[in-house]
């Protein structure tokens, strides 16, 4: 699964607004399962929200997270998700108390190399999909900075700069790691 790249890390740290440069570019992204959990159960007056049952969110989110890697298995060229199976894995397992393995995932279901958005408040708000202060936005980080390593996935941590500078990060990094995958 190596076209298919995780864009992942702070909430708040620019990964949706590099995705939008990344699609604009011509290449398929998928938006972040968590959010989209959030507006459908807001819709529905569902509970299963971060803030109000964080299993049964991070299950859906976990669900949707597994629907979209799979409805792309046909997609030609990178993929670009929006976190992904392994972030909505690792907020189940958080809420369970649980610890993820390796063997979970596999094969593995991204690329080797995962894109890091760092902590950077500057940009950092909050909205009606993102409730959490950036003190939680920074612990959630640090917990995927030490899952995905463990999963076997190597981070790059990307600049802060403008999103344009970022998208050329992650394509030039993805370039130098092998051939880019052919584009329909």
């Amino acid at each position: 699964m190596d076209r298919f790249v995780v864009i992942s890390g702070c909430s708040g740290g620019g990964k949706s607004t590099l995705l939008n440069e990344l699609a604009r570019r011509g290449h398929a992204v998928v938006e972040e399962p968590g959010r989209r959990v959030v507006v459908d159960q807001r819709a529905a007056h569902g509970t299963a929200l971060p803030w109000t049952d964080m299993e049964a969110f991070a299950r859906r989110a976990l669900e949707m997270a597994l629907a979209d890697h799979a409805a792309r298995l046909d997609a030609i060229g990178w993929v670009f998700f929006d976190r992904g199976i392994i972030d909505a894995a690792s907020a189940l397992a958080q809420a369970r108390c649980e610890t993820l393995t390796a063997n979970q995932f596999s094969p593995r279901p991204y690329n080797k190399t995962v894109f890091m958005t760092p902590p950077w408040p500057e940009i950092y708000q909050t909205d009606s999909e993102r409730r959490h202060d950036f003190a939680a936005a920074v612990t959630e980080y640090q917990r995927l900075c030490h899952v995905y390593p463990q999963l076997g996935y190597d981070i790059r941590i990307l600049p802060k700069a403008s999103v344009s500078d970022r998208a050329d990060f992650v394509i030039e990094a993805l370039k130098r790691s092998g051939p880019a995958p052919v584009r329909g």
